[in-house]
């Protein structure tokens, strides 16, 4: 457990923010702390869905899919986000996870799925001890403004501009 745990952001439209968050879940896990990864806007097949397998301590939820992106969000993807939040309320109030992360929760925002005031409210309820990373492109000032650390991924080049699709073990 951490003597004090932060806010951490990773923003920004470059690729990595998921992969880092799951980085130093990996490290926390390692050294016997508990993790909870709730993915916002993912409901799709990623490799990391089978960590809790091989990770004791990680759990990982998703709440939502990312299907609307091209479109609007229906009812069903703000109940998602909704019902993702009144779980990372849960955990973070039953002091049981050293490190939580909100993947996507950003982006959540950007869509209008929940309220920056909601997640900052459930951001009070974070133990002095526990770590909570946000990820997520489109980080609203707010959110900023609470972090202790922000990290802003920047693209500079991409392989998909050169065709190369998303790899199973890399990007999903």
């Amino acid at each position: 457990m951490l003597e004090k745990g932060c806010i951490q952001v990773y923003t920004g439209n470059g690729k990595g923010k998921t992969t880092a968050a799951l980085g130093i879940s990996l490290r926390a896990v390692c050294a016997g702390n508990k993790v909870f990864f709730g993915q916002f806007m993912k409901g799709q097949e990623y490799s990391e869905k089978k960590a809790p397998q091989l990770l004791p301590g990680f759990t990982l939820e998703q709440f939502g899919d990312s299907s609307f992106i091209k479109g609007a969000p229906t009812e069903k993807n703000v109940s998602d986000a909704v019902h993702g939040l009144e779980r990372i309320r849960m955990i973070l109030a039953s002091g049981e996870y050293d490190l939580v992360v909100m993947d996507e929760i950003n982006t959540a925002l950007f869509f209008n799925l929940i309220s920056v005031s909601e997640v900052l409210t459930v951001l009070d309820l974070k133990p002095e001890k526990t770590e909570v990373i946000l990820t997520g492109r489109y980080a609203p000032q707010e959110i900023l403004d609470r972090a202790e650390l922000v990290t802003e991924m920047k693209e500079v080049k991409h392989y998909y501009n050169s065709g190369v699709n998303a790899r199973t073990g890399i990007e999903n």
